[in-house]
């Protein structure tokens, strides 16, 4: 009887196992609890569809939900107007709207989202396409329903009745607190399935019955429906072309109300885009993680092409896309690292558009962008990382778009914009000392900035921006090589060396210098810089930014006296002390989360390290340290994102991580390895190419790689090439419990870097 019952519950769970599609693995709320900053936003939208939408308070702690945004159009807090059910009395008043929720009675996932809303029994249902949302209220209690739509900012409300529609705009002016050059309007078009009983206006002071139209600051619209013993169905769609056009997206996208039909297809959508990649082995948590970090990654960039033309915030005018969708919204300083390469990898013919519109951007402007979102190029962060996206996708052999004029554009931003940190627009005297000295000038302890230009926050960021540049400035030189601009070759390779100004031997770290060449003193590699380390790094300090050198890793291991000197201050950075309380030290340093040591898990400039080793002769100790952190931060749970997932950026790290190689050198076309976490990952290449990952005996102690084969060959350096698999290829790790030191330690079969190839 006991084998019967054994033999039962096998059969079910292997049924239960059958019906489950790769997208239910996926759990947006990981993340949903910030360690220290932004939690991660459980969104419901298409792969990088312009309609994108959650609940609102963000963050899973949330005890109420205040509202849903009509879409979420850009970086965190660009959401446009907000929509919410209720059967409170009608008031233009939204605290009078809002409800408590409960997780236990909430189903999360890419394409669909449903709760129940406690405090009126309504269950709320939605998901979303393209440009178009739809949501189903199931009401409980007969009675009365208020649904309201308001506008974030300045905006505009039109209601006809008859046809249960209403249009208008809401109105952007400005983006993490700065205001915008050019606001921009969102419009909408809203439609219901069912007669409203009554409909108004309403503003800050008053209800308005019966009120057709309203414009102006914070004002809204409301519609009561008397009959709720059936469900209530909405829809919004957004344009950023014209109110006609959200009224188009109306017909052409869910056409008609079958929320059930829809939910089911865009089910679908997102289990095609996820099971590119396919895997087995691993735990049921390991493989939520893993889904769950590749739905984020198609959260950027945002297709924003409507029925062939784009509106652009980069001229204000609307454009034909001549065939091509136009997308916007990257946080490059993030998404160049990883995101932009896995793409390169999964959806080759999408990233060549988005590379496509970022030379339309630069046409459109007169600056290649540097943080394109909607609204125009944002002053985020700093870099001319565009030039490691276009090189990146070149040196893979994706084709599509101009490549003389994004050359063009990228060595106008490099010679001619200011490098300075949230700062667009021409050089300073900054940027002209940079380019003739090779170093960016930091200032003395106590010396008072003098150049406007400069972000009274975010500083100078002396080192950074160096770093940052001779890394963009070695991906203009390999443009330039190729397409024999020898000049342009010779003046960026010249550039790309201008990291070994700010190393200073004396204490062997990344260091400011100040205008007259000298060492800034002192200096404390752990705490200087102030806020975020912002007088000569970014969000971090020198103990991070010292290994930022993603195109010369051979030159920095030879500025630190040889492979033993650099495997020794690699293994120290994972365990250095703080030096001072762990309160104090955030208080410094708020975005250095998921702390190792000094190394910081949770911010992009890190993402690369751990796979140093396999440059210095021991890739074993990436192979442990890569399993050490993957386990660690990334979780199946609110707290399972250790910093802010910016647009894919750390997701993006766990996805390649997880798969068992990292792109370490965007713009080399080259992987390094590390240590896959399931015995068998499938990668649908395109044209009916597979790349095939085998790692035989791989568990949680069977770590490291004692031997391994590429297409039936010895593969005897820790990286394979990008055409190497590209055409399709299978790849055998044999996995053990114990390291094989000789694996890949060979000095004659090491990744790329400058000083030596």
């Amino acid at each position: 009887m006991k084998k019967l019952t054994l033999l039962f519950s096998l059969l079910f769970s292997l049924t239960l196992f059958a019906q489950k599609k790769i997208v239910d693995y996926v759990n947006p709320n990981i993340g949903g609890i910030g360690h220290m900053l932004e939690p991660t936003i459980p969104l419901v939208h298409l792969p990088n569809s312009m309609m994108r939408i959650s609940k609102e308070p963000k963050g899973y702690q949330s005890e109420k939900i205040t509202h849903f945004p009509f879409t979420i159009v850009s970086h965190r807090k660009g959401t446009i107007g907000k929509f919410m059910i209720s059967q409170n009395p009608t008031s233009q008043k939204p605290e009078n709207w809002e409800s408590a929720y409960d997780h236990d009675q909430e189903t999360v996932s890419p394409y669909y989202y449903s709760v129940l809303l406690e405090d009126f029994d309504i269950k709320m249902e939605l998901t979303a396409s393209q440009h178009v949302s739809l949501s189903r209220f199931s009401f409980t209690n007969n009675a009365p329903a208020n649904l309201y739509l308001q506008c974030r900012d300045n905006g505009k409300f039109n209601i006809s009745p008859k046809e249960n529609t209403i249009t208008g705009f809401d109105m952007i002016t400005a983006v993490d607190g700065i205001d915008l050059e050019h606001p921009v309007k969102v419009y909408f078009a809203v439609r219901f399935d069912q007669n409203m009983s009554d409909y108004g206006t309403f503003d800050t002071n008053k209800l308005d019955s019966n009120s057709k139209t309203i414009s102006g600051n914070k004002i809204g619209a409301f519609f009561r429906f008397d009959d709720t013993s059936n469900p209530l169905q909405l829809k919004i769609a957004v344009s950023y072309i014209s109110a006609e056009e959200a009224k188009k997206h109306l017909k052409s996208e869910m056409p008609d109300w079958d929320f059930d039909q829809y939910k089911e297809s865009h089910k679908r959508i997102w289990n095609d885009a996820l099971s590119k990649i396919l895997v087995k082995g691993g735990s049921e948590d390991q493989k939520t993680v893993f889904y769950t970090a590749l739905y984020r990654c198609y959260e950027r960039m945002v297709n924003i092409s409507e029925d062939g033309k784009y509106f652009s915030n980069y001229d204000q005018k609307i454009h034909s896309d001549d065939g091509v969708d136009f997308f916007v919204d990257d946080w490059v300083w993030d998404t160049y690292r990883a995101t932009h390469p896995l793409m390169c990898l999964i959806d080759p013919e999408n990233q060549s558009k988005k590379i496509n519109s970022y030379i339309k951007m630069y046409e459109q402007s007169g600056w290649m962008p540097s943080f394109p979102l909607f609204t125009g190029d944002h002053t985020c962060m700093n870099g001319n990382h565009a030039s490691s996206i276009i090189a990146d996708a070149y040196f893979k052999g994706i084709r599509g778009f101009n490549i003389e004029k994004a050359f063009e554009g990228l060595k106008k931003n490099e010679l001619e914009a200011t490098m300075l940190p949230w700062k667009n627009g021409p050089a300073t005297e900054l940027d002209t000392f940079y380019h003739e000295n090779g170093f960016f000038p930091a200032l003395k302890p106590g010396e008072k900035e003098w150049v406007k230009e400069v972000h009274h926050w975010e500083k100078r960021q002396a080192v950074a921006l160096t770093l940052g540049h001779s890394y963009d400035d070695w991906c203009i030189a390999q443009l330039a090589k190729d397409l024999n601009k020898k000049e342009d070759y010779q003046l960026f390779s010249k550039k790309a060396n201008n990291y070994k100004n700010n190393f200073d031997s004396e204490i062997g770290f990344m260091a400011p210098k100040s205008s007259d060449g000298k060492w800034i003193r002192p200096f404390d590699p752990k705490l200087s810089g102030g806020l975020g380390g912002r007088a000569y790094f970014a969000e971090n300090n020198s103990w991070t930014y010292t290994w930022d050198i993603q195109h010369d890793i051979a030159g920095l291991i030879n500025l630190m006296g040889g492979n033993e000197k650099f495997n020794n201050k690699l293994d120290q950075l994972f365990v250095e002390p703080f030096g001072i309380p762990k309160w104090d030290y955030w208080d410094i340093f708020p975005d250095a989360t998921g702390l190792t040591g000094q190394f910081v898990m949770g911010n992009e400039p890190s993402l690369h390290i751990p796979y140093l080793y396999n440059y210095s002769g021991a890739p074993w100790k990436t192979q442990k340290r890569i399993r050490s952190l993957m386990e660690v931060w990334f979780t199946n749970s609110p707290f399972g994102i250790c910093g802010d997932e910016d647009g894919g950026g750390l997701s993006a790290f766990y996805v390649f991580s997880a798969m068992g190689f990292y792109p370490v050198t965007p713009g080399v076309p080259e992987y390094n390895i590390g240590s896959p976490i399931f015995n068998e990952i499938t990668i649908d290449l395109g044209n009916g190419n597979q790349l095939q990952i085998i790692a035989n005996n791989c568990s949680a102690k069977n770590k490291y790689i004692q031997s391994a084969s590429l297409n039936g060959k010895e593969l005897k350096g820790p990286y394979f090439e990008h055409s190497e698999i590209i055409n399709g290829a299978k790849l055998i790790l044999e996995m053990g419990p114990r390291p094989n030191k000789t694996w890949g330690s060979n000095p004659k079969f090491v990744p790329y870097s400058v000083s030596k190839n």
